[in-house]
């Protein structure tokens, strides 16, 4: 689970393999300079896993539960070694035309 709120850009910069139709780039253990630019979507957890430890003729059972955390991603970019991240569109602010004035007033 990674530290983060939902909607919050997340950028992972531990990349193993980028693969780009034929081109595969393979890191040894990570490519150098490679990053990925995520959004964090959900925080949650995952549903329960029953653990359960049973020996047969001497009476043992031990019954646990666990429940795993996470967070999920949604992949905005994908950055290969020496590529900067692609900047944001500004939003231009749109006109409110003014309202018509009638003869009457309203």
């Amino acid at each position: 689970m990674l530290e983060t709120t939902e909607g919050v850009p997340v950028e992972l910069d531990r990349v193993l393999l980028i693969a780009d139709g034929d081109k595969v780039t393979v890191g040894q253990p990570v490519i150098e300079g490679a990053k990925v630019l995520a959004t964090a979507k959900e925080n949650g957890r995952a549903a329960k896993v029953i653990v359960f430890k049973y020996k047969a003729k001497v009476r043992y059972r031990r019954k646990n539960g666990h429940r795993q955390h996470f967070t999920r991603l949604s992949i905005d970019h994908i950055l290969p070694p020496g590529a900067e991240a692609p900047r944001p569109a500004k939003k231009t602010a749109t006109r409110r035309k003014k309202k018509e004035v009638t003869e009457d007033g309203a």
